[in-house]
């Protein structure tokens, strides 16, 4: 089965995400929303297979940055403790591994190094309804 047969993976950027050193004493957006924006400078072709999608909180506050990555039928992931400003590329990596591997499970070897240090749960898919 072929990437593009196997359909698009969704990355969820939380948006109300605070950095760990408060960003609320500060007038720059919060660090989730930076994240956001971030990514979607990254030129579309380089976010080929992923959806971006802003939501408002993940409920991983203690290990914010967070962002979520998922596709119908795979594993789903949740990634914590990022920085809007040096981690957006290991993001859209793992992303895109997650949409290339059939079951959403990239090889642990070929993630990101800060990504694999920073898993904060790994969901398995549904059940198939009877």
């Amino acid at each position: 089965m072929t990437a593009s047969q196997i359909g698009e993976t969704t990355l969820f950027v939380c948006t109300t995400c605070r950095t760990q050193l408060a960003d609320a004493a500060s007038d720059q957006p919060r660090a989730g929303a930076r994240l956001l924006a971030a990514i979607e400078t990254v030129p579309t072709e380089q976010r080929v297979g992923v959806a971006v999608v802003g939501v408002e909180c993940l409920s991983n506050c203690n290990r914010s940055c967070t962002v979520a990555v998922t596709a119908p039928g795979k594993w789903t992931y949740v990634l914590g403790a990022l920085d809007p400003d040096l981690h957006v590329a290991d993001v859209l990596t793992f992303a895109q591994l997650h949409q290339r591997h059939e079951a959403g499970l990239p090889a642990w070897r070929e993630r990101p190094e800060y990504i694999r240090k920073n898993t904060v749960a790994r969901v398995p898919t549904l059940p198939a309804q009877r």
